[in-house]
């Protein structure tokens, strides 16, 4: 119950307070990145919740929770998508497709603290390693000669290969066994039935 008070009372904040209405509250972007990212995770908890728990966000669930529910960001009415592809990827900071999270089990981990300014690179970095070294996002086919890949870097293609010359070399820079380049892509079929974990 008290992590349910502390998540309506953040989204109570998200709702009234924002770089675009309170800059003096952040003055760099990072400030604004850590709490955009933080705000996006905590407003997709609170509409899933909210919502009832649906079993997925797949079909017109989908369309309804990210393009027609309105959430508020800093006194201003927006859908998770405009937040998300308006607002955040704004950033041109590919990083934060690691981040961001939907709620469902395709997405990825959702970290246990919040997004800090002063830490938020090595933050980044680290889920960044995260996602990119578990197999559910990443998988080497050699007989094939497949790499298989989230279907996040399928979304996102342009905002990845603006900082590296291919998916496979985006993915290099934060694996521990890297991926053979030369091999072809396949994308892992996003899963979007709701994460029940605690």
């Amino acid at each position: 119950a008290k992590d349910r008070d502390d998540l309506n009372s953040f989204v109570a904040y998200v709702y009234d307070n924002g770089p675009n209405n309170q800059p003096q509250l952040f003055p760099t972007s990072a400030h604004a990145l850590a709490f955009h990212i933080n705000a996006y995770n905590a407003l997709a908890m609170h509409n899933v919740l909210e919502s009832g728990i649906p079993e997925s966000l797949s079909g017109f669930k989908k369309v309804s929770f990210f393009y027609l529910r309105k959430v508020q960001v800093g006194g201003e009415p927006i859908s998770l998508y405009d937040y998300e592809n308006k607002v955040i990827r704004s950033f041109n900071e590919p990083r934060i497709h690691v981040a961001v999270n939907c709620m469902s089990i395709g997405c990825p981990r959702l970290p246990r603290e919040p997004f800090l300014p002063e830490k938020l690179d090595a933050q980044l970095d680290r889920e960044a390693k995260r996602f990119f070294n578990e197999t559910r996002h990443v998988a080497v086919d050699d007989p094939a000669k497949l790499l298989w890949l989230s279907e996040i870097l399928s979304f996102y293609t342009g905002d990845f290969l603006a900082h590296a010359p291919s998916l496979a070399a985006y993915v290099n820079r934060y694996r521990d066994a890297k991926v053979p380049e030369s091999h072809a892509i396949k994308f892992i079929p996003y899963d979007w039935t709701i994460n029940r974990q605690p």
